[in-house]
């Protein structure tokens, strides 16, 4: 059995509305606000699911969306993965190379 929400749980928020603001208009924490890339630490992530919990990330992330990766070693097998994928949709450029993180930023496609 499932239970909805009230109708007017959103109406009553005292942020703007999503319809209003366009998206959330960075109004809460799920990464429509363009000014700052959500990021992810895969170091946190068990080896076993890392990229597939990657990979569930990024298709979140919109037409010219960005998410910065924090990974423990150069990408270079998930970039490939993406790339044989989802060809040509994603561009990587690396912000900081190792030797113990690694940042990217994973940059959607309009």
């Amino acid at each position: 059995m499932t239970q909805s929400a009230p109708e007017n749980l959103l109406a009553d928020a005292s942020e703007p509305s999503t319809t209003e603001a366009g998206g959330c208009g960075g109004h809460c924490s799920c990464g429509d606000n363009a000014e700052v890339a959500p990021e992810l630490d895969a170091r946190q992530i068990p080896p076993a699911i890392r990229h597939a919990s990657i990979i569930g990330a990024l298709s979140a992330v919109r037409p010219g969306g960005t998410m910065v990766l924090i990974a423990p070693h150069a990408p270079v097998p998930l970039l490939e993965q993406l790339e044989a994928a989802e060809p040509g949709v994603w561009t990587s450029t690396i912000a900081q190379s190792g030797p113990e993180e690694w940042r990217v930023r994973l940059t959607r496609s309009a």
